[in-house]
């Protein structure tokens, strides 16, 4: 496995919403939130870009938006999040979904053998939808602490 690690600042305006994860189901609970959201989008009509965004954060909480094309002064019914991340890792992911915990896990043994601290957030974005499982794309993002900066 050959990650990318990234030093130049990576920032994104995520609006969606967040929900706790319990008993480690990330997938069903992503789904319910991605469901809340998908709904917000559809009766505001807000455009948006189109790749939707996993946010893994501290306490097994996980946040699913979207970047805006436009945003506005009225109510969109979600929740902004900004991230900005200086350090991060890089991987994308080419294949089924149900992939993506042993993609974790091997990006978790590949950053223990570089030395590299692995912290909050990560983010998982899901490229465009075909029914080729073996052609989904999912860009993984890590932030990490090496402890030098």
């Amino acid at each position: 496995m050959n990650i990318e690690i990234i030093s130049e600042p990576l920032t994104l305006t995520l609006y969606g919403v967040s929900g706790k994860v319990e008993n480690q189901n990330y997938g069903g609970t992503g789904q319910q939130l991605m469901d809340i959201f998908g709904k917000e989008i559809g009766v505001k009509k807000l455009k948006h870009k189109g790749k939707n965004h996993w946010v893994y954060e501290e306490g097994d909480m996980l946040f699913t938006g979207v970047e805006l094309e436009e945003t506005s002064d009225s109510d969109s019914g979600l929740t902004l999040k900004k991230i900005c991340l200086t350090k991060y890792v890089y991987w994308k992911h080419i294949g089924p979904y149900r992939e993506l915990g042993k993609v974790h896990a091997n990006l978790n043994e590949e950053l223990k053998s570089k030395g590299l601290q692995r912290c909050f957030p990560s983010i998982e974005i899901y490229g465009h939808w075909t029914e080729n499982e073996s052609k989904l794309e999912t860009d993984i993002i890590i932030a990490i602490n090496n402890g030098i900066d």
